[in-house]
């Protein structure tokens, strides 16, 4: 066979050119496939979030079967309603290692302390910063919409006297029946989200709790007064930092581990104005949005641009307002 045959018969190879179009054809690709499948997975993640919630709810349900009211927001010694649900979701054996009598940084509650549930954890929010022997929590339940954090006070002097009253299902030693909501149970939020902390003030997240009532003198009479201080707030000054042990551990019935408010809208700073007034909030790594549980077992996606009124109105329980779809 002549050398010119055998030269007919080769093969050519990629030109540089050719192999990078390839491989912008390529990135390109991935470019498009990796913000698709990020979706998919938040799209899940967030439906099981909805499912924790579902279950929580569900919880909620069954121990007002079985004692006649909804648990209390905080036990006297600040146990949580997370700590009292562990029956209904199927945690016997963590609920027998809790001592009732004993608070929740008690030596006597460190095993349950440590104990990881995961239906009180969003698989969104994968930031873990929570302090060995500390479980986290996601999930808060609802004290109202007002911003006292305690009872109204009865002794003469406190700063806090004519203060209303909590005006959600769950706040300190609260025992409310679902008969009592008189705004009906579909009507009334009685769970949603909040992002765990960093649990560092040397440094500021979106889900720490601001300090400001001592720092800023900033001591808000009311809610509407709360939304504007929230949204005024600089958070990337260190000098507010108040609270970054957020979201554990579930045991603590605290504002910063399992209660929220509904003074001001989802995704505000939370602000805590000692002493005794609290304005933290929903917040999630979900786009666009918080899950709520609401008092007849129904989990609902409520948008971030929900308005304040009926967000407010959400957290009430006997409020008398109406809510629009």
């Amino acid at each position: 066979m002549s050398r010119n045959m055998v030269r007919g018969y080769s093969r050519r190879g990629f030109t540089l050119i050719e192999l990078l179009v390839v491989i912008a054809i390529i990135a390109i690709l991935v470019g498009l496939l990796v913000p698709a499948v990020q979706k998919v997975r938040e799209a899940a993640n967030r439906m099981s979030c909805s499912n924790n919630l579902k279950q929580m709810g569900l919880a909620l349900h069954n121990f007002h079967g079985s004692q006649g009211c909804l648990p209390s927001g905080r036990t006297a010694v600040s146990l949580s309603v997370h700590a009292q649900l562990l029956p209904h979701l199927e945690q016997d054996n963590i609920f027998k290692q809790i001592d009732f009598t004993q608070a929740w940084n008690s030596a006597a509650n460190a095993n349950a302390r440590a104990a990881v549930v995961k239906t009180f954890l969003c698989p969104s929010d994968n930031f873990n910063a929570i302090p060995a022997g500390w479980a986290g929590n996601n999930y808060r339940v609802n004290q109202g919409s007002g911003i006292l954090w305690g009872l109204p006070p009865s002794a003469a002097g406190d700063p806090n006297m004519g203060m209303p009253a909590p005006n959600g299902p769950f706040f300190l030693n609260s025992k409310m029946r679902l008969t009592d909501m008189t705004d009906g149970t579909s009507n009334t939020a009685a769970l949603s989200e909040h992002r765990k902390g960093d649990f560092n003030n040397g440094i500021s997240s979106v889900s720490d709790t601001f300090y400001l009532g001592q720092v800023k003198g900033l001591y808000p009479a009311n809610a509407d007064e709360a939304q504007t201080i929230a949204d005024s707030l600089d958070a990337n000054n260190l000098l507010y930092q108040g609270m970054s042990d957020v979201g554990a551990p579930w045991i603590y019935g605290y504002h910063s581990t399992t209660v929220y408010f509904h003074a001001t809208r989802p995704f505000s700073k939370s602000c805590m104005y000692p002493p005794g007034r609290i304005a933290t909030t929903a917040d999630s790594n979900h786009s666009g949005g918080v899950n709520v549980a609401l008092c007849d077992g129904s989990v609902r996606f409520v948008p971030q641009s929900v308005s304040l009124p009926a967000w407010r109105a959400l957290g009430s329980a006997s409020g008398g307002e109406v809510i629009n779809e």
